[in-house]
Order: C-alpha cells, then sequence, then structure tokens
C-alpha cells in the first residue's frame, strides 16, 4: 500500500512539473486564454458602467469657451443623470438620438433657475451645456447687458475685469466679471466684454410650457436662447411659439426654447482639468479638481 501512495504522489508529481491540460503551454494559448479572461472581464464591466452612467452619473469633457468663467475648456464634469428623471436622451454615448423609443420623461423634475445643465440641442443634434436662467411661463429678456426675468432685473454686481488669452488664440482679450443671483440665492459669474455685442439686447421672450431659456455664461461667446436663429419669428416683439420651420441650417441654429425631454442631467462638479489657464497681470487661475458647480 506504501509503494502504492508514493508511486501515485510521484505521477501527480510528474503531472504538476509537466503542466496540467488546462495551463496553456503555447503563446497562442496563453493569447486565446487572456482574451477569454478579458472577455469575461468586459462581458461583466461593461453592462455596469452603462448601467451606472445612464442612471446615475457620467463624464463629459467641456469642448468651448460658452461657459467662462464657470468651465474652462477641457474641464471633466460629473453630470449627475437623476436630476430631473430619465428619457431616451438619458441613454449614454447619447444612444437616444438613434433608437426608436418613446418621449416623454420618468420620475420628472423641473431644474431650478441657475442650474447648469446638459442637453440635447434641440435643432442639431449635439450635446450642449449651459445654465438655466428661464423657466415654463417666465418672460426673458436682454436690455443693455442685463438679463430681465418677469419685468424685473436679475441682481448682479460688478466684481472685477480680467486679461486673457481665449482657447485657441494668441491674443489678448478683456472681460468683465459679474456676479448674478437667482431668487433662492444661488449665485454665479459671468463674462461680459465691451457693450454693443449682438446678445446685449433681445426682443421678449415667454418660455413656453415644458421648455427652458438657457444662457452660457460667457456672454459674448455664447449661442444661446437669447439668438432668434433656433426660434420660431417674432410676432411684433415676441417670441413664445415653438415647431416653426427654422429659417437657417439646422447645424447653424441656436438652441432656441430647449424642451424638458431634452434635459440629459445636471452638471454638479468640475472633477479635473487639464487647461493651462491664461491669465495676464499676474492673475492666478482657480484651482480645478473637485470644484462644485
Amino acid at each position: 500500500m506504501k509503494d502504492d501512495s508514493e508511486a501515485s504522489m510521484a505521477r501527480d508529481g510528474e503531472k504538476a512539473a509537466q503542466g496540467s491540460d488546462d495551463t496553456p503551454t503555447t503563446l497562442a494559448d496563453k493569447v486565446k486564454q487572456e482574451l477569454k479572461e478579458w472577455g469575461a472581464t468586459l462581458a461583466v464591466f461593461v453592462p455596469l458602467f452603462m448601467l451606472f452612467s445612464g442612471l446615475a452619473y457620467e463624464q463629459r469633457v467641456i469642448p468651448s469657451e460658452s461657459m467662462v468663467p464657470t468651465l474652462q475648456v477641457s474641464d471633466r464634469v460629473a453630470v449627475a443623470k437623476f436630476a430631473y428623471g430619465y428619457d431616451r436622451y438619458s441613454l449614454p454615448f447619447s444612444m437616444g438620438r438613434y433608437l426608436p423609443l418613446p418621449e416623454g420623461r420618468i420620475f420628472a423634475r423641473d431644474p431650478k433657475r441657475g442650474d447648469v445643465v446638459v442637453f440635447e440641442h434641440p435643432h442639431a443634434g449635439k450635446v450642449m451645456i449651459k445654465r438655466v436662467l428661464g423657466l415654463p411661463g417666465d418672460q426673458i429678456q436682454m436690455i443693455d447687458e442685463q438679463v430681465y426675468i418677469n419685468g424685473e432685473p436679475l441682481p448682479s454686481e460688478y466684481v472685477r475685469s480680467v486679461r486673457y488669452v481665449p482657447h485657441g488664440t494668441n491674443w489678448v482679450a478683456t472681460a468683465y466679471e459679474w456676479r448674478e443671483t437667482a431668487e433662492d440665492g444661488k449665485t454665479w459669474t459671468t463674462d461680459r466684454q465691451e457693450a454693443g455685442d449682438r446678445g446685449d439686447n433681445t426682443v421678449l421672450f415667454i418660455v413656453p410650457k415644458g421648455h427652458v431659456f438657457m444662457m452660457g455664461d460667457n456672454r459674448d461667446n455664447s449661442l444661446d436662447s437669447r439668438f432668434l436663429s433656433g426660434h420660431c419669428p417674432p410676432v411684433g416683439n415676441v417670441v413664445d411659439r415653438v415647431g416653426c420651420p427654422l429659417a437657417v441650417d439646422p447645424k447653424e441654429a441656436s438652441v432656441g426654447f430647449v424642451p424638458m425631454d431634452h434635459l440629459m442631467g445636471r452638471a454638479d462638479t468640475v472633477l479635473m482639468s487639464f487647461y493651462r489657464c491664461k491669465l495676464m497681470d499676474g492673475e492666478k487661475c482657480p484651482k480645478r479638481v473637485w470644484k462644485g458647480l
């Protein structure tokens, strides 16, 4: 019995030394094994990532200066997908625009004035980020660079002037920072440049039901709801309708009134940024890591 046991152990040791049937013995076998393991990992990870991005948070990268100074080019922003409920535009990678999904939202909640919102451009089919200034039923108008809401000026105070080099240029611009305050106390900073820009004075906009009015914080560098190219033609001095044919190529149109079901989420936090600030006159660039909006 002892001899049989010793022989069995010897055979087991020899088999272990030579490698089991499940152990890859050639480079091709090793590659196949690695691919199989990666496939199993992705089969679990990808659905979890899609679920998290569709229901909780997703990351968006800021592509332009339309929200300066709040957001800079290349800021990585965390977007709360649950903030306003869910619809076809909530799907990751903007897949909702290609799928025959029903319109409308579930768990719908309206944004608040001052929210920074990621949304689907109603005409151009691209993702945008702006600040909500007008809610359904509001009357919005720009008069001499001042925002008027329901006939009253939005409280604003001058902060300072700054000189900086705009992204992708080699010239110096001057911006005048103003702090605006909503009725609930929420504040944000906007950039204005020299008076006389085409968005400084507008017609009167009356926000239709189920829509919001968007503006960029960089007031002279944002094609937002102030501009008529994304709206129905005004009747007299008033714009209050939606659904009319546009007079321009949709790709060149402003966002107009943005339907609630185009809202993709609320931008809550700047996670990090690779943007190299170019402020002049010795001004310090603010820290842009985990910065709340």
